[in-house]
């Protein structure tokens, strides 16, 4: 079998990639570099010119190809070779007729823990939609701002304790509102210095968090084994790197409890792979980060299923528009606009907050047809949130 084409595929606000061979199979993957996406369809297109002609059920060897062949990192680069390797994993699931997680060690759980995605530009709002998740049998609740959903074209201004306390209120109200049988991961969207972090956590141990995920820029890593260091609360961080060895020096430093891998942007499964046998030698759980559309769902849904550490999975609401797009937007968005899960042929079942494992041959998820045309690409907008003096606030 060999590869005869590489396409990308450009829709709404997603870049895919689809992978053609000889013998009729096609492989699906996204990536994750959603706020380069055009950069990272030219590396898509850069590594086709070497995988025209490859046996794709070579995908170590492409992996690490792809991954050393120029000696350049980064985002746009990672998310090329994300969505090629998961489409790769796609081909030889259907070639060998099987779900690929069983290429990949088998099933270690028959069902996934899920936690769903709740927002709120007020208190009021935010706390109810956290008991609205309840009653629809989630047990988990994330992408949880204790500083709220507030558009990025509003500009910020807390004085110190008031920021500090009225978060940590508001986990308190939510705590409050759904009891103890409602795990909370808190989102903290880097928007944090590391003092802060470390006040913020002891502000809210009381109320028992899932994890804080995020809590300072990744940049430094050293500030994040800080505020680990002294917080009573664990530490889930990881989405915005994308290399092994980034979440070895992490993990090394004792960084995290969780590690938040993009599956869509670290390297792909076998990127995902690599990385949660490394968590696993630390004591690390696994939390595939996920807010994509539900072509990374179904790639994460892979990792979860063969990883005896995953701990959760993360997943967004596929019957509207992109998390990254209302989280990012500088004006709230008409979530009903739009149907991610009207651009796939399938998505998920949840019931009780758990996915059911189904045995779908390769990642189990194709795109629709004519799927660019039915749903047009946009680029994304550059914006980011101001301070009301004028500088940049981390958001």
């Amino acid at each position: 079998m060999k590869i005869t084409d590489v396409q990308v595929i450009r829709a709404n606000r997603f870049l895919y990639v689809k992978v053609f061979t000889d013998e009729g199979l096609t492989g699906l993957g996204e990536s994750g570099a959603w706020g380069f996406l055009d950069a990272s369809a030219e590396a898509v297109n850069t590594f086709k010119s070497y995988l025209i002609g490859k046996d794709p059920l070579q995908i170590e060897h492409h992996w690490q190809y792809m991954y050393r062949s120029f000696h350049f990192r980064g985002a746009a680069i990672m998310g090329a070779i994300s969505a090629i390797d998961i489409a790769l994993w796609d081909i030889a699931g259907k070639w060998f007729n099987v779900p690929t997680y069983m290429l990949l060690g088998g099933k270690t759980r028959d069902k996934i823990r899920t936690y769903y995605h709740v927002a709120g530009e007020t208190t009021e709002e935010l706390v109810a939609n956290c008991v609205k998740a309840k009653e629809q049998g989630f047990n988990a609740i994330g992408h949880l701002s204790p500083f709220l959903d507030e558009p990025r074209s509003k500009p910020y201004f807390l004085p110190y304790a008031r920021m500090i306390n009225e978060a940590a209120d508001r986990v308190g109200m939510i705590r409050d509102a759904v009891g103890n049988d409602m795990d909370l991961c808190l989102e903290l969207h880097r928007r944090m210095k590391p003092g802060e972090a470390v006040a913020f956590a002891q502000a809210v141990e009381q109320y028992h968090p899932f994890f804080l995920e995020d809590p300072t820029t990744p940049d430094n890593f050293d500030s994040m084994g800080l505020i680990a260091e002294k917080s009573t609360v664990p530490i889930a961080t990881g989405e915005r790197i994308h290399t092994i060895q980034e979440f070895e020096m992490l993990m090394s430093r004792n960084a995290m409890s969780y590690a938040r891998t993009s599956v869509c942007v670290c390297g792909g499964i076998t990127g995902t792979k690599k990385i949660a046998a490394i968590a696993e030698a630390h004591g690390v759980q696994v939390v595939p980060h996920n807010p994509l559309s539900p072509v990374s769902t179904a790639a994460c849904m892979q990792i979860a299923i063969s990883t005896e550490n995953v701990a959760i999975q993360e997943l967004p609401d596929h019957s509207t528009v992109s998390a990254t797009e209302r989280y990012t937007s500088s004006n709230k968005v008409d979530e009903e606009s739009f149907k991610q899960s009207d651009m796939v042929t399938w998505v998920p079942t949840v019931k009780d907050g758990f996915i059911e494992v189904e045995d779908r041959v390769g990642i189990g998820i194709d795109l629709v047809d004519d799927v660019e045309e039915r749903f047009p690409y946009e680029r994304r907008d550059v914006n980011t949130r101001l301070h009301v003096d004028g500088s940049i606030v981390d958001q």
